[in-house]
């Protein structure tokens, strides 16, 4: 029971993300854009397996040559002539790689692979069974020797070099008893050399507070070489200036590890208007890195759907007028709203560690803050991700449960169009630049909370991230679900999306009562052993819980009971009658708290009201710690995504596309990289052995 959180069952569900049908209806030129751009993501979304743990690209290594020479099918009868059954098929990988065709034509090769990961890849000890900073997890963005403490002084040399850590990793070294750090940059480029735009002795050694620090270029070489190239190959195929300035800019990021590069190209990325073809691209969200400011690669490229892409275009129109609806005073809203695109988009391929519903970026604050940016529903992913079976539908009343399969697809639309364009959106950051110059007038501003003049504000090149560090994205995912959840509540919103009447109350009851419930899921992303969540927005689903339960006058009820299996189960309720006042009322007190303090810089008012909200006990009104054990004895596993490939044939892209199954997944991995696919694991390889050391 304590470990089922780490097993997966074997028929966890898998689906294609289908997009043959907004494929086929691009030009030539904008399927060969396309096609480029998603070589450059796929790419570059394998820095993903050496930004997570050290085992992981040896896995990716050992499962591709597997699948490489036999298809499941074929394996499936290996594993039976050597004796296993069809559940041990999938269970028994030992047996089977040393059946398999690979390890018969390259046994050495093969079973120093195996020997390589197979022990971390089954190991449940405490610090690797989830991501984490120093005793509390594993990770691959600082060294094995790095705690929070290091973490804390390399953002404070960053900060002191003009350095984003978005696109670093440290490592701590030991010479001659002296603690030092190297920071290295992801780059195609190894060497150090000047890049325009950029701190010119940015690259060398340093002396940072008796500590020496050296900044390298190089990380993840071979890969960002390639994303680089592909890059390059699309510029000749775009459609306009600003798509082909954002790939020269986007190729001079990636190629020196110039994170004022990326920044250029993201510029020219918001100018881009309206495009048939929309992407996105680098080291973008921070919620793995345990200290909160290390991006994560990923890379999207999707085709717009026009028909709803309308709607959110009205919902942008009418932002003007729902952002004085929010409920923090005008002074800590942003001067002018800067309308973005707004689109509503089916992804084509989207390469990291997981598919969101939507997003909004750049996630730069100061671009956001003044230039502007861009939101985005991933329409596909949505449609297939929310199918909900009433069977499987758990910790409702039974009486819930068909309202909640009928509406949970539109309501969550709703919810992501909000928490995306007037969630991510809003807000503004008190901030006096390096020339002392203040984008607020002191003299004016009160801090609602307190009645006292505002005392507190990001300086120099201070950012969110880099304040905030371990709760900026979980606090702003909470900030960004609870102006959903508020601006809901608008009828002028629920008609943009076309419900009226009944359905915009049934739509406004199934948002709410799908928040609380996600808040109780969110529980399985909850370790106590080191009491600490290993999910941001699941984290912020429960604070809103919380919240939520804290309001009282049984707005929400949650409840201990027996299932019909005789174990324990849950119930969770909400009383749509009070959703407009109580329930209104709650969210509006707690979320001009989390952007007054967000506003300010108050990271020690923003961590005690934050952590206060996401603990886990056993005492108070609810055993917070025993329903995590409900949950996780009832839990659904997430379903898989199967994306199609493209590829060159003659003059035109061919769009292959693949069954949604665990087959059809593996034959989409192992013909993605068939071109090349000997040199990329050998690459894959040496980059996972250069480092093993480091994680010891």
């Amino acid at each position: 029971m304590v470990d089922s959180q780490y097993y997966l069952p074997n028929d966890i569900g898998v689906s294609a993300l289908d997009c043959g049908e907004a494929f086929r209806l691009l030009s030539p030129q904008e399927q060969m854009y396309a096609h480029y751009l998603s070589r450059a993501a796929w790419y570059g979304g394998l820095a993903v397996l050496l930004q997570t743990s050290p085992e992981s690209a040896n896995i990716f290594v050992l499962l591709q040559r597997l699948f490489r020479k036999q298809t499941p099918a074929q394996l499936e009868q290996v594993a039976t002539a050597a004796g296993l059954s069809a559940e041990e098929y999938q269970d028994k990988l030992k047996a089977l790689v040393k059946a398999s065709q690979a390890f018969q034509e390259q046994p050495t090769e093969m079973e120093a692979l195996w020997d390589s990961c197979s022990c971390l890849l089954y190991s449940l000890e405490d610090r690797q069974k989830q991501l984490g900073l120093g005793d509390k997890g594993i990770t691959t963005y600082f060294s094995g020797n790095c705690c929070l403490e290091d973490a804390e002084l390399a953002q404070k040399f960053l900060d002191s070099k003009k350095l984003s850590a978005y696109n670093t990793r440290l490592f701590k070294k030991d010479n001659g008893g002296k603690a030092c750090y190297e920071v290295r940059l992801a780059s195609a480029v190894q060497k150090d050399c000047a890049v325009d735009g950029e701190c010119e002795s940015c690259c060398g050694s340093f002396n940072f507070e008796d500590k020496e620090f050296t900044v390298k270029r190089g990380d993840y070489a071979k890969l960002m070489e390639k994303v680089s190239s592909n890059l390059q190959q699309a510029q000749a195929y775009a459609a306009n200036e600003n798509q082909r300035k954002m790939l020269e800019e986007y190729t001079r990021s990636f190629t020196f590890g110039s994170v004022e590069a990326h920044k250029e190209g993201s510029r020219y990325w918001i100018k881009d208007k309206g495009p048939i073809v929309e992407s996105y691209i680098g080291f973008i969200e921070s919620y793995r890195d345990p200290f909160g400011s290390r991006g994560e690669f990923e890379g999207f490229v999707a085709v717009v759907n026009k028909a709803m892409s309308e709607r959110f275009a009205k919902l942008v129109s009418s932002a003007e007028v729902l952002l004085p609806e929010l409920p923090w005073p005008k002074e800590f809203e942003k001067d002018t709203f800067l309308k973005p695109d707004f689109t509503s988009l089916d992804v084509l391929t989207f390469a990291g560690s997981g598919i969101p519903a939507g997003i909004n970026i750049p996630n730069y604050d100061d671009i956001r803050q003044s230039e502007g940016f861009k939101n985005v529903s991933l329409g596909n992913v949505l449609a297939v991700a929310y199918a909900t079976q009433k069977e499987k539908l758990t910790f409702l009343e039974e009486e819930d449960k068909d309202l909640f399969i009928k509406w949970k697809g539109p309501s969550f639309e709703v919810q992501v169009g909000l928490h995306e364009l007037l969630g991510h959106g809003s807000g503004k950051l008190f901030v006096q630049d390096d020339k002392g110059k203040f984008n607020f007038d002191q003299s004016k501003v009160t801090n609602p909370e307190t009645g006292e003049p505002v005392s507190s504000w990001y300086r120099g090149s201070e950012t969110w991230d880099s304040k905030f560090s371990t709760i900026a994205s979980s606090y702003e995912e909470c900030r960004a679900e609870c102006v959903g959840l508020y601006l809901c509540l608008n009828k002028q919103v629920l008609s943009i999306f076309g419900h009226e009447g009944q359905d915009a109350e049934d739509v406004v009851y199934v948002n709410w009562l799908s928040m609380v419930r996600a808040g109780l899921l969110g529980l399985e992303f909850y370790t106590p052993e080191s009491k600490s969540w290993r999910q941001a927005h699941m984290q912020a689903r429960f604070v809103i819980l919380r919240v939520l339960l804290e309001a009282g006058e049984g707005l929400v009820g949650l409840e201990e009971v027996a299932g019909q299996d005789g174990k324990p189960d849950a119930r969770i309720t909400l009383d749509r009658s009070k959703i407009h006042t109580v329930g209104k009322d709650a969210i509006h007190r707690f979320l001009c708290k989390l952007q007054v303090l967000k506003s300010t810089a108050d990271v020690e008012g923003g961590r005690a009201l934050y952590d206060g909200y996401s603990t886990v006990s056993d005492s108070g009104a609810h055993n917070f710690l025993r329903l995590r054990e409900t949950i996780l004895l009832r839990k659904e596993a997430r379903k898989m995504f199967v994306q199609a490939n493209t590829k060159v044939n003659g003059d035109s892209i061919e769009l292959v596309e693949y069954e949604g199954s665990a087959a059809g997944l593996i034959r989409s991995f192992t013909e993605r990289f068939q071109d090349d696919a000997e040199q990329l694991e050998a690459d894959l390889l040496e980059m996972s052995k250069r480092d093993a050391p480091c994680w010891c």
